[in-house]
């Protein structure tokens, strides 16, 4: 006689008798799904493990400390046979079977009415592996598949966007410092729902050669600003697009609240009424010194660091740094945007009381194919920026943390 596969199907369990025969290890899997599908537990079983019995005390499930006996599913809506006992669980099989109750066997999964699934879980969406033929079973291969499965909806790999229940608006997602693998999971899943992207240029740009060909990319840079700054004319076209009824993602580098204006985008948002969910990103004051190889504190040398904005000039009126006290600080300075004033900061910094002697790295693109790393001192920076040609992007870090790791890798010889 032919094999017919098993029909797949979602059990909705809430408030319905659910009968658990063993307290193992088994039930300890299974129990918390269980669980949270709303089931009304009763667990049948002499002893349970420990995790099994803290859900018990704590009213999760009912536990009755006993073996099995005839019965025992009689009102049930699902069982899960898994004790240790071959007998009791035939017993119980062909129990489930008179009652018409669908039965799962961890022992002989042949005998059982249904099988369990390799499941999963990504953004309100469970992903279901089932085997379609008895024989030839391989629970490995099943979960492998919901594995893959999984982790592709949560990484935007794998492309599944919505279309009834997606709500336009706008998703403001942090870039990493540049390199592509280092987008959060949440970040890559909404690029890739994305009906328009509005990224500028120091965005992980690998990531857009993923998007779909109806995806809209757009470089903020090259907004019409008209009469309006450049950042309002950004806050105009992410109200316009997300008006339009469309997903849109303000893609930018590192995370957006470290000097990434994304709260300035998120209030005008708000105020437009429309909604706006935010996705940290990696920071570059961070990432970008642990890539080259600089932790930003390291016990003994610096308890603690600071993240300034170098983009102006300590003798500029404009600036909000108090340098004079950074300069008495012994641990570590992370220095953002600050390529084209560090000359005056050292200055400044030394004139303060910072030894001229404090080393110095200046990582370029970090974490990206073209990252380099410059060391200097504080003394020397100024002009290494010069001989060197130091370019943005780079993150500046001056500290005794500069020395703490494997000395930098020469660069190769012309």
């Amino acid at each position: 006689m032919a094999e017919h596969p098993a029909y797949p199907v979602g059990l909705r369990l809430t408030g319905r008798r659910v009968v658990v025969l063993g307290g193992g290890q088994v039930a300890q899997r299974r129990l918390p799904a269980l669980v949270a599908a709303g089931a009304d537990v009763l667990l049948v079983s002499p002893q349970a493990t420990p995790s099994v019995e803290a859900m018990a005390d704590a009213g999760e499930i009912t536990w009755q400390q006993r073996p099995y006996q005839e019965g025992d599913l009689a009102d049930a809506w699902y069982a899960l046979i898994a004790t240790s006992d071959p007998e009791a669980n035939a017993r119980a099989s062909a129990e489930a079977e008179r009652h018409r109750v669908w039965c799962v066997r961890s022992d002989d999964a042949d005998q059982a009415t249904a099988w369990t699934p390799a499941t999963g879980h990504s953004e309100g969406v469970t992903v279901a592996v089932l085997t379609t033929e008895a024989r030839g079973r391989d629970p490995r291969h099943t979960a492998a598949i919901r594995d893959a499965v999984v982790e592709g909806l949560r990484d935007g790999t794998l492309v599944a966007p919505h279309h009834r229940t997606r709500a336009p608006g706008v998703a403001l997602v942090g870039g990493g410092p540049g390199d592509p693998d280092l987008i959060t999971v949440r970040g890559r899943r909404l690029l890739a729902e994305a009906d328009v992207v509005i990224t500028d240029h120091l965005g992980p740009r690998d990531l857009l050669a993923e998007l779909s060909p109806h995806v809209e990319v757009i470089d903020a840079a090259k907004l019409p600003y008209g009469r309006f700054m450049a950042q309002e004319a950004i806050n105009d076209a992410l109200i316009e697009y997300a008006r339009q009824g469309k997903s849109v993602v303000r893609l930018k580098g590192g995370d957006p609240f470290v000097y990434g204006r994304g709260m300035e985008e998120v209030q005008a948002l708000a105020e437009a009424g429309i909604p706006c969910t935010v996705v940290p990103g990696i920071s570059s004051s961070i990432s970008v010194p642990g890539a080259a190889g600089i932790p930003v504190t390291h016990r003994g040398v610096a308890h603690e660091f600071t993240v300034v904005s170098g983009h102006i000039a300590p003798d500029d009126e404009r600036s909000l740094v108090d340098w004079p006290s950074l300069a008495k600080l012994t641990g570590t300075l992370v220095i953002l945007m600050g390529v084209g004033t560090i000359g005056k900061v050292a200055e400044t910094l030394i004139a303060h009381g910072k030894s001229p002697d404090a080393p110095v790295a200046l990582i370029q693109e970090g974490t990206t194919a073209g990252q380099r790393r410059v060391d200097a001192t504080l003394a020397t920076v100024g002009e290494t920026v010069r001989t060197a040609d130091v370019k943005p992007p780079a993150v500046i870090v001056v500290g005794e943390v500069v020395k703490v790791g494997p000395a930098p890798a020469a660069p190769p010889s012309e």
